[in-house]
């Protein structure tokens, strides 16, 4: 890593293996791959010699590439490609000039540019693919392991009727899933080559265009387009929505475990370590420093991806700004995604759960938010409005008198001619209130498990 390097903060943030990817010598390893691989394209059809096309590959390696001369030259030349292939072709000419001559036939610097991104995004994508198949294991472990743990269910911030900690993080691993399926959906799009030459036509290459453009993508592995993209951004576009959705997910998950780690509810905690989540001046504190990278990546993914979008409406046939506007953007929305990811994974596979706490908790309204199961039990014998301002007299009772609603009910005849004070106290326990909950663990972690075994199978 350099001076100039960000070597603060992209730790925390979780970047590096994302950052290794998508690193000067990643972008230009892109571009290179797409060189070689156009020159032996040529060569399967007839229009560049197989030993032109051999020298070409074999000087197409990141490794040797000067990046800070190419730094200087991308400042003058606007993008990163011309200088690059200058460079490239000094160094094949210094062995062969007559191979030097074959060097980027008949493409332009778009062509390799967006194509050699696309090489990047590919190994970005099975790499997410890979992060999210982990913190799927990590939720739906967890899902099964707290599926009858109890808690407070919030709504508008307040305490509503019981939920489970097992649900709560079933419903993030639905969404993972989710995001998982979209993902391979695209992938066929997403990973598609760029090739149409000055303006998208490829007519340099004459009759045999179309035979070098199947050739290419078949070197590549990737799918041959209808048409060239080089001003119909959708397919990044695509991707940067599918990552900004992603990011809103992990946010979600970061805000609750935030909210469930404050000193009021205590419930849940990230998982702990030596001066983790400290306080300079306050030693009891343990911050949701892990939630903090959940919520700064769904707070500055938007940001992001509005950019990418922002972009779509280009110029022509090649864009002014509006390209260039894509290069930082997209990268580093993959890398704030992925970091986040990481992060996720690792607060699910450790979360601390407080079980007592929960139940204490559940107490705080002294049974108020069980009211619901004892109206619908009452309602079979009052009907459901006068079911209902019975209960809502009794809970206005609780309050005033600062007593629990178990009393007030034991103690009100209207209620006790119906209901025995047994069927009270099981209808005020929260453990026999959590309706379906124990159905959405099992179908969010069935359905992680099918797409587990597809993607093997797959």
């Amino acid at each position: 890593m350099n001076d100039t390097a960000n070597r603060l903060l992209e730790p925390y943030f979780g970047y590096g293996r994302m950052r290794e990817l998508f690193c000067d010598r990643g972008r230009v390893a892109g571009m290179l791959e797409f060189e070689a691989a156009l020159a032996r394209a040529q060569a399967r059809v007839g229009l560049v010699p197989a030993e032109a096309a051999e020298v070409i590959g074999r000087h197409c390696q990141a490794q040797e590439m000067d990046l800070d001369a190419l730094a200087q030259a991308i400042v003058l030349a606007g993008n990163t490609a011309i200088p690059l292939v200058k460079m490239l072709g000094r160094q094949i000419a210094a062995e062969s000039p007559e191979a030097e001559r074959y060097l980027h036939l008949g493409a332009t610097s778009q062509d390799a540019m967006d194509t050699g991104l696309v090489l990047q995004l590919r190994r970005a994508v099975d790499l997410l693919e890979q992060q999210l198949a982990e913190l799927g294991e990590q939720l739906s472990a967890q899902a099964r392991r707290h599926a009858a743990t109890v808690m407070p269910g919030r709504t508008w911030l307040q305490h509503a009727t019981p939920v489970t900690l097992g649900m709560k993080l079933a419903s993030v691993l639905g969404s993972v899933s989710r995001h998982r399926l979209r993902l391979q959906e695209m992938r066929h799009r997403l990973l598609s080559l760029q090739f149409g030459g000055a303006s998208g036509t490829l007519a340099a290459l004459g009759e045999q265009a179309w035979p070098v453009a199947e050739a290419l993508a078949a070197e590549l592995q990737l799918s041959l387009p209808e048409q060239p993209w080089h001003t119909q951004r959708d397919r990044l576009a695509e991707l940067a929505g599918w990552l900004g959705s992603l990011a809103g997910t992990l946010g979600k998950l970061g805000r609750d475990l935030s909210l469930l780690m404050q000193t009021e509810a205590g419930e849940v905690f990230e998982p702990a370590a030596p001066g983790k989540g400290g306080s300079s001046t306050m030693p009891h504190k343990r911050n949701p420093v892990g939630a903090a990278v959940l919520i700064h990546a769904g707070t500055r993914a938007p940001g992001l991806v509005a950019t990418l979008l922002s972009a779509m409406p280009q110029e022509h046939e090649r864009s002014l700004g509006l390209w260039h506007a894509e290069w930082d953007s997209l990268p580093e929305l993959c890398c704030l995604v992925s970091g986040a990811i990481d992060q996720a994974s690792q607060l699910a596979a450790g979360l601390e759960v407080d079980t007592a706490r929960m139940l204490r908790n559940l107490e705080q309204t002294r049974g108020l938010i069980l009211a619901e199961p004892v109206s619908v039990e009452l309602a079979r014998h009052l009907g459901r409005q006068d079911a209902h301002h019975l209960l809502e007299q009794c809970c206005r009772r609780a309050v005033e008198q600062d007593r629990h609603l178990g009393e007030v009910l034991h103690a009100e005849p209207r209620v006790t001619e119906h209901l025995s004070g047994d069927l009270i106290d099981r209808l005020l326990d929260p453990a026999n209130y959590t309706g379906q909950a124990a159905r959405w663990v099992e179908q969010a972690c069935r359905e992680h498990e099918q797409l587990q075994r597809d993607m093997h199978n797959g």
